[in-house]
């Protein structure tokens, strides 16, 4: 399943079945979390009708007119993985937590971000396997917009989108896999750099 991950742009309106839908969910609930905090959410948007308010939030009719779009608003299924960075700092306040003597400020990096990441990727992969594609797309700075529109409480972020569906066959590849793929040589360094 992992080599046939793509990004799709362009979908049929065919529903997902809800027991896949559900099944895809479920697998993305139990992606790695740091402490077992579980600082996710997901809101999910089935339907042309639920699907147009995200798409209505983070976009202009300009750019939904583009003739490229219409596949992918087609997209029958609209996820968006929220984080909820307060469910980590009090997770690693608690005594099982706070007695490692980890001070936030000494975080490698902000694990709500990193397995809510987790958590999307699981829905990618969970999406392929069951034969539909998916496409992972920024919220390009309409963060606040699909907060207000999706009424989504002021202690979560979004971290993006997965738009899932049935793909249509007239997806066209991006432009960027002409750069290929970087050669193993280059990014795996054995033993050390």
């Amino acid at each position: 399943m992992v080599r046939r991950r793509k990004m799709v742009r362009s979908f049929s309106d065919e529903p997902v079945p809800p027991e896949t839908l559900e099944q895809i969910l479920g697998n993305a609930q139990r992606a790695p979390s740091a402490g077992f905090s579980q600082g996710w959410a997901f809101v999910v948007l089935e339907g042309s009708e639920e699907t147009a308010v995200f798409w209505d939030a983070i976009s202009d009719p300009e750019w939904r007119a583009d003739p490229y779009r219409p596949g992918l608003l087609r997209a029958p299924v609209v996820i968006v993985p929220l984080t909820d960075e307060a469910a980590y700092r009090a997770r690693y306040a608690e005594p099982d937590k706070a007695a490692h003597g980890i001070a936030e400020s000494e975080w490698p990096v902000p694990y709500w971000l990193v397995d809510t990441s987790f958590a999307a990727m699981l829905i990618l992969l969970s999406a392929v396997d069951a034969g539909l594609g998916a496409l992972f797309t920024g919220l390009n700075h309409h963060d606040d917009e699909v907060m207000v529109a999706l009424g989504v409480p002021a202690a979560f972020r979004p971290i993006g989108a997965v738009v899932m569906g049935w793909p249509d066959g007239e997806d066209r590849p991006s432009p960027s896999l002409a750069r290929g793929h970087r050669r193993a040589e280059s990014v795996v360094h054995r033993g050390r750099w």
